[in-house]
């Protein structure tokens, strides 16, 4: 279900301080080699004075072979204009771990959209700290792995959990309301390849019942925010965003059921703006190209 169809391509993602000559020297870089350009987007923060840029060709015709784009890239174009690069290849299909504690929706929609083949993505394993949801795992036919965490055991549960990833060979992380801290040395394994999903109310009504607080402040929107995970707690390079308008008519189950629906649909977005190498991230903040 996830297999590559169609052309092969590549795509470089770049950023480096603004300057002349930075697209024309990409593209006469891939033209020259023969490269067909399918997908040119570009970016320039004027306020930082930094270039963003994510351009994807055809690998038909490309007469730089796939091990040594990277090198020659880096010698003659990346190396001349201070630029931090990434290349990819579209027939690479990640391998993607879902971490999940009771709530289920957002574990339903992902992997559905999985076994669909919405996503050409691999799901090697589902850890969580709690087994609520193994029936749901089974169903998709996913390996199910607990780890239970407690204050004391936090740091061997994510020894294991470290452990899990890397006999799975797994490229990224989705915390599909993983209702855990990780610890800084678990992010440091995986800088840019953790994803999270909330609600958008933090800092305000933080804690386990947002939506009570929120419904008995009045709140007129709800909404819900993906972003990468870093040290510093929900703070984040955000990647999708959105909200709802609601009203004094709502209940807080009406909250809750509106926003579980808006944490799907922005998670799913995050997700699918990752595997499609759209995200750059600099100064914590994030360039989605479209």
């Amino acid at each position: 279900m996830n297999g590559v169809t169609g052309p092969q391509s590549a795509i470089i993602l770049v950023h480096c301080p603004d300057q002349k000559g930075l697209i024309s020297a990409v593209t006469e870089f891939l033209s020259s080699h023969g490269g067909n350009i399918i997908d040119l987007d570009q970016h320039v923060d004027a306020t930082r004075g930094v270039f963003f840029m994510r351009v994807e060709w055809d690998l038909a015709g490309f007469d730089i072979g796939r091990g040594e784009i990277g090198q020659l890239f880096g010698e003659t174009i990346a190396g001349r204009f201070g630029m931090r690069w990434s290349l990819h290849f579209s027939d690479e299909i990640p391998r993607m771990a879902v971490f999940c504690s009771r709530l289920s929706h957002c574990v339903y929609d992902v992997l559905a959209r999985c076994q669909s083949g919405e996503w050409r993505v691999e799901v090697p394993l589902i850890i969580s700290n709690h087994d609520d949801l193994r029936p749901v795992a089974e169903s998709f036919g996913v390996p199910y792995h607990m780890v239970p965490v407690t204050p004391e055991t936090k740091a061997e549960a994510e020894a294991r959990q470290l452990e899990l990833l890397k006999s799975f060979e797994v490229d990224f992380i989705v915390l599909a309301r993983y209702m855990q801290i990780l610890s800084a040395d678990f992010i440091s394994r995986y800088p840019e390849r953790i994803i999270n999903i909330h609600h958008s109310f933090l800092p305000a009504f933080a804690g386990a019942r947002p939506y009570h607080a929120a419904h008995a402040r009045g709140v007129k929107i709800i909404g819900a925010t993906s972003h990468y995970v870093t040290t510093e707690l929900d703070a984040g390079p955000i990647i999708d965003q959105d909200v709802t308008r609601v009203t004094h008519k709502d209940s807080v189950e009406d909250l809750v059921r509106r926003g579980r629906d808006l944490e799907k649909m922005v998670l799913s977005r995050a997700i699918w703006h990752h595997l499609g190498r759209k995200v750059l991230c600099y100064d914590n903040r994030t360039v989605v190209f479209g």
